[in-house]
């Protein structure tokens, strides 16, 4: 929603996680290397990773996560720089990078002028993530709990978005705010 909401005042939004999802769909870039280092178990019927199951070995085998970061991260971060400029050629005045995994990976900072976080409360931030992927609320906190904390989330942050289930007014207006600060 935030990153609608700014798009709308100008901004062009580089998705990360979706890059990473074309990478790691059928005939996806990071699917050769995937399976070279997980094999050809993680990877489904139709050519694209297995989602749930490269979820259960990252998010329990820290080593394994790192794997799939060194494959992934830079082939997003490639596509981040690629969409990104090709906006900035086009004349936009502001380009948001949306990165959800933003704090895990120290990576992405120097490719950042600002820090924005959109934060919830934790178990709002469980609620989204049960309804969106359908996995059970415990499964949701287990993740949760290995990604980088709220706190240390807010401490990398210049800006921050409440977004809880408070009003659209609300949100439009922390938005608007944000949006006035980076010149949108």
């Amino acid at each position: 929603m935030v990153a609608a909401l700014l798009t709308h005042r100008g901004a062009v939004v580089v998705d990360a996680d979706a890059i990473s999802r074309a990478a790691t769909a059928a005939g996806g870039t990071a699917i050769p290397a995937i399976v070279a280092a997980f094999g050809s178990e993680y990877i489904q019927a139709d050519g694209a990773m297995d989602r749930d199951r490269m979820r259960s070995i990252a998010f329990s085998d820290r080593e394994a996560r790192i794997r799939l970061e060194n494959i992934i991260h830079p082939i997003v971060g490639a596509e981040i720089n690629r969409q990104s400029n090709e906006a900035l050629a086009r004349g936009a005045r502001c380009v948001v990078v949306e990165i959800p995994l933003l704090v895990e990976s120290s990576r992405w900072r120097a490719l950042l002028h600002r820090i924005v976080t959109v934060d919830c409360s934790m178990d709002e931030q469980v609620r989204r993530v049960v309804l969106r992927s359908g996995m059970t609320e415990n499964d949701a906190r287990r993740i949760i709990a290995a990604q980088a904390s709220r706190e240390s989330r807010l401490l990398a942050s210049d800006l921050v978005i409440q977004n809880d289930r408070g009003s659209m007014i609300s949100l439009q207006l922390q938005v608007d705010q944000v949006a006035d600060f980076l010149g949108l």
